[in-house]
């Protein structure tokens, strides 16, 4: 097997990884809320706490993976996050688990811009696209196994020891990363000259650039999709973080349903990913890739909003099931048109326009969060809020109609794409 291989799959491996920590507290949220009396919108505190720390340190988290190493890096992020994981176990109140949450927030943020940085040194041009495909498949594939493998430990061991063996399974991980993994392929111990050939010359040493922050900012462009991101992000962090608990509290799932079933959504995602890419490349192929990503992100959204909307007001378990799924599947299908199309805005700075990106979208989900713990306190309904889900993400695909990615840093279009 090729060098460059084995990273691929040590990367997807983590992000499955990193998905279950993320889903932990969601899956075990409602023991959890009843054990330490947590009110609803104490809880929406509890998930919002991770989420803004995130935010806040993800582009910090990706310089100095550019600066110091991806091994070094990455090592120092899955350690964080995993002892933060664990001691999430050792919480006795709302305060010690939100406190909690954000440390781990912290150490979590910048793990997929470094991903992206080892993907730019390890893969040759033509491979990076699939790459940022496995990885983005394999998280949502750990979004799915959360609630397949998390409950059944909960029901045997307890919401505690959920925790604690997540904790150890990333310490493990970042244990083999940090003695395998080099920075450089040249550095790695047992490629081949053949593979050093296709990866391509100077892949592994490529260094550290300053960003031209203030070039870079003053592109309306990357404030427009970023403004976009966040309102999309009411409707992923939703199923990240209150869905579980929506359809035990608000669609009449018991616990082990929502174990089955609440899998479902994330593994269409998964498939959501991989076919999005392909149609997103063969369309811009045809028509140019400001329409075709535009397009893609708006229609997916507009559907997927119609689809929460309809999901928050059948009665049928299994309606909700399958609507929950195709909403799920159909707003993972415009990811690789969002962050394709900022990467064409940023140009030869596209990983840090995707991070500018990315936290807007953190952001947006620490207010969902948030609002969604309020609305439910305030009218003991978990339907409202679901239905608000759906309006901010139908904004986000009226403001991806106006996104133009050929106006970005490097301002040049490609020469199939017309000016319409």
């Amino acid at each position: 097997m090729k060098k460059r291989h084995i990273v691929v799959g040590l990367l997807g491996l983590v992000s499955i990884i990193t998905f279950l920590d993320r889903m932990a507290i969601a899956v075990t949220g409602t023991t959890i809320q009843d054990e330490l009396n947590i009110t609803p919108d104490q809880w929406g505190w509890v998930l919002g706490a991770y989420v803004i720390a995130y935010a806040v340190f993800e582009v910090p988290s990706g310089a100095m993976g550019d600066k110091h190493g991806y091994r070094r890096e990455l090592t120092r992020i899955t350690v964080w996050w995993s002892f933060f994981t664990a001691i999430t176990a050792a919480c006795r109140n709302f305060w010690q688990l939100a406190a909690s949450r954000f440390l781990f927030g912290i150490g979590a943020a910048g793990a997929y811009p470094n991903m992206s940085g080892v993907l730019y040194r390890w893969l040759p041009a033509r491979e990076r696209a699939r790459g940022q495909g496995i990885i983005w498949a394999a998280s949502r594939f750990g979004g799915a196994l959360a609630p397949l493998l998390l409950v059944p430990i909960e029901a045997r061991f307890g919401w505690r020891a959920v925790f604690v063996i997540l904790g150890a399974v990333g310490l493990i991980w970042a244990l083999a990363w940090r003695l395998w993994f080099r920075d450089s392929p040249a550095d790695q111990p047992g490629i081949t000259q053949d593979e050093l050939e296709e990866i391509g010359a100077g892949s592994g040493d490529a260094g550290h650039a300053g960003t031209p922050w203030s070039a870079l900012l003053r592109l309306p462009q990357l404030w427009l999709i970023a403004l976009a991101y966040a309102f999309y992000a009411f409707g992923s962090w939703f199923f990240f973080s209150w869905f579980p608990v929506w359809m035990v509290n608000g669609a009449g799932f018991t616990t082990l349903q929502m174990g089955l079933y609440g899998s479902i959504p994330f593994f269409l995602g998964m498939l959501g990913n991989l076919v999005g890419g392909v149609v997103c490349d063969r369309l811009a192929e045809r028509i140019g890739m400001r329409r075709a990503y535009s397009r893609i992100a708006a229609s997916c959204l507009t559907v997927t909003a119609g689809l929460l909307v309809a999901m928050s007001l059948v009665d049928s378990k299994i309606a909700v099931v399958l609507l929950a799924g195709a909403a799920f599947a159909v707003m993972d299908l415009m990811l690789p048109a969002a962050w394709a199309m900022c990467m064409a805005i940023g140009g030869r700075y596209g990983a840090t326009a995707t991070a500018v990106m990315n936290t807007a979208g953190n952001i947006g989900g620490f207010l969902c969060t948030i609002i969604f713990g309020y609305i439910v306190a305030a009218t003991a309904n978990y339907d409202l809020p679901v239905q608000g889900v759906a309006l901010m993400v139908f904004i986000a695909a009226m403001i991806f109609t106006r996104i133009d990615c050929t106006r970005g840093f490097d301002a040049k279009a490609r020469p199939n794409e017309s000016p319409a």
